[in-house]
């Protein structure tokens, strides 16, 4: 292959590649493609999450009613405001990455203060549209909370893969709320009846059916991103190291990680409206506890059939490993006989016999 005059081969170049298209000469990071719509995506169900919450405490009555509807819709908001700051958080990176090249310290910062504008964005949506009660703070705080962890989540390194968990999660918190419409018919398929213990034991199959498929769902959305992120950097730069099978393990347990830790954002930041409608009464302590219960034990499930099914649609993938036994043999290579060696075919059979 002819060089250019001028220019350094990569693997001969002791400086790390350069992309023109940085104004400031330091080398750019792999962005997360299609960080934009993600991140309007996100915003939307942000969005609509804040005004389904409003709109079921502002049709109940006032007090405990409204109360124990907050404490049932806090979880759903805390995740899409997580969601939503990673995903802004990721698309204020990419252009941070074109202007200022490989600076990973702006760019946490960056991914932060874009957090921070999505967390307080949704508190001032709360204050100023839902009802004065005591539970508005604690939603309002909690929110803008849990946003800004999302932007510090996606202030790391490796935007693709950082990416591919948000997709990957906001799907499945899509799915999680279209597949509250087919809970009634599992319900009966999975046995339950009058019986307490039939209802018991039918909930907890319809949850794990529903954290089985969730899981599916986010590791192919995971690894989906990851393949369409290869096929976009090597367009980009044909030299781009692929990503190695962590990341895409990492990816897919990411949505789990992900709603463990809205898990630990709702128990810090919303316990004072958790044990508010928990004190309401015996039922209600009880549902409580075990709704807690259940976030937990789905974002164990999500995180694990996730991680192995983006494994495992990463593997297929792999081909088999060539060894230098596996090279074909050329013709030209065979070995040839001797032009004063007889051909054993034209061996007279009672010497042969005799040779043997």
């Amino acid at each position: 292959m002819t060089k250019q005059p001028g220019r350094v081969p990569a693997a001969e170049s002791d400086e790390p590649a350069v992309d023109p298209a940085s104004p400031s000469g330091r080398p750019v990071p792999a962005p997360a493609p299609g960080a934009g719509v993600l991140a309007l995506l996100a915003l939307g169900w942000l969005a609509a999450m804040l005004w389904s919450t409003r709109e079921a405490i502002a049709s109940s009555a006032a007090g405990v009613t409204a109360i124990s509807l907050s404490a049932f819709a806090l979880p759903g908001v805390i995740s899409a405001a997580l969601v939503a700051g990673a995903a802004v958080a990721l698309a204020c990176g990419n252009l941070l990455s074109r202007r200022y090249g490989d600076w990973s310290t702006l760019r946490f910062f960056g991914a932060i203060g874009a957090g921070m504008l999505v967390g307080l964005a949704a508190a001032l949506a709360i204050n100023l549209t839902y009802f004065d009660t005591s539970t508005t703070n604690v939603i309002a705080g909690t929110t803008a909370a849990a946003a800004i962890i999302g932007g510090a989540v996606a202030g790391a390194r490796t935007a693709p893969a950082v990416g591919a968990v948000t997709a990957a999660a906001l799907g499945t918190l899509v799915f999680v709320v279209a597949f509250s419409r087919a809970r009634d018919p599992l319900f009966d398929l999975f046995g339950a009846g009058d019986s307490q213990e039939s209802l018991v034991n039918a909930a907890k199959w319809v949850s794990r059916t529903e954290s089985l498929v969730a899981g599916l769902l986010a590791g192919l959305l995971a690894f989906g991103y990851l393949s369409w992120a290869r096929r976009r950097a090597v367009r980009r730069d044909p030299d781009t190291p692929a990503l190695r099978w962590p990341a895409y393990l990492l990816a897919g347990a990411g949505p789990g990680l992900l709603l463990l830790l809205a898990e630990v954002i709702i128990r810090i930041g919303g316990r004072s409206l958790l044990d508010l409608a928990g004190a309401l009464s015996e039922a209600d302590a009880v549902a409580q506890t075990s709704l807690g219960t259940s976030r937990v034990d789905n974002g164990i499930w999500l995180l694990f059939v996730g991680a192995l099914t983006a494994l495992i649609a990463f593997g297929r993938t792999l081909g088999p490993a060539r060894s230098d036994d596996d090279e074909p043999v050329a013709a030209d290579d065979s070995p040839a006989l001797d032009a004063d060696q007889p051909d054993p075919a034209d061996a007279d059979p009672a010497e042969a016999d005799r040779a043997r």
